[in-house]
């Protein structure tokens, strides 16, 4: 009977033991399928951030390949336009070939005429019996003529003579022909110091720049009388032409030697004659300027360098 219970006690005792081994072993399974449960799920979570950042790659290069797209079609339209520009490009330089061209034989085509021009007036000049009254006039005709050429003229004057002071009046007085003018006295006076100078100049051209400054005294002086002073002012030769005539005031001393100015359209003229007496002056390298502090009428003084 003690044997029985025994052998009962025994096979409890060893089914316990089973019982708790097979217990130990489904948790231990469990566990372990519980870690693989969250490492799969790991995976997974893995994975599909990987497909995520795919899809973000994928939309990138689609948007890369797109802006590509865009700045190939940008350049091609670009280099289109280029072309169109180049040709326009081409165009006006061939157009301003041509002006420039047209434009100098132009020019040559002036030069010649100019150059007939001048050789017609001087030659007129040169046959003018001055003792005649009209000599003068008609002198004084041929550089008005002249002066219509001479007006945007800025070429340099060649300085070609040894001429006396006194001898560039003298030209200027008779082909000005203001001795047989009659509304005002006209007189001529040279300090001491000037009669024996010399200067080194283009002789025509300054007879006719002073020629231009006795003629505008003449238009505007109907009494009284008109002075040419020649006079020594430091390195410079003046000619200083005087007039008791209306004068010009002081604001309009620079105005009146711009080209086609005139300040009173009763007299005669084209508003060239000082716009080229100053152009010759300056290119001969001296200069006319207005006397602003002159009253009674009007003193303009032409200077040339000694």
């Amino acid at each position: 009977m003690i044997w029985l219970v025994v052998i009962l006690a025994i096979t409890l005792f060893a089914v316990c033991i089973v019982l708790q081994m097979k217990i130990k072993h489904s948790r231990e399974q469990e566990a372990e399928g519980q870690q693989l449960l969250e490492d799969y799920q790991k995976r997974v979570n893995e994975m599909e951030k990987l497909l995520k950042d795919y899809r973000s790659l994928e939309q990138n290069f689609d948007n890369v390949g797109q802006g590509y797209e865009e700045a190939l079609m940008a350049f091609d339209k670009m280099e289109e336009e280029k072309q169109k520009v180049l040709k326009v490009k081409d165009a006006i330089e061939k157009q301003s070939n041509e002006i420039m061209a047209a434009k100098q034989k132009l020019e040559e085509t002036m030069l010649k005429k100019t150059s007939i021009i001048e050789k017609y007036a001087e030659s007129i000049r040169q046959k003018l019996d001055y003792t005649h009254p009209n000599a003068g006039l008609i002198a004084l005709t041929t550089h008005q003529i002249l002066n219509v050429i001479e007006v945007e003229n800025e070429h340099p004057i060649q300085s070609e003579d040894n001429v006396m002071a006194q001898d560039i009046a003298a030209m200027a007085i008779q082909e000005s022909g203001i001795q047989f003018f009659q509304k005002a006295e006209f007189k001529c006076q040279m300090v001491e110091e000037a009669q024996a100078t010399m200067v080194f100049t283009n002789s025509k051209y300054a007879v006719r720049a002073l020629v231009a400054l006795l003629d505008n005294a003449m238009k505007f002086t109907a009494q009284g009388e008109i002075l040419l002073l020649i006079n020594i002012a430091g390195s410079n030769l003046e000619f200083c032409v005087e007039d008791t005539g209306t004068g010009v005031l002081s604001d309009y001393a620079e105005k009146i030697f711009e080209p086609y100015t005139k300040l009173n359209d009763f007299f005669e003229g084209d508003g060239i004659g000082l716009t080229v007496a100053r152009s010759i002056a300056r290119r001969l390298g001296g200069d006319i300027q207005l006397d602003t502090n002159y009253r009674g009428g009007a003193r303009f003084v032409f200077s040339l360098p000694i």
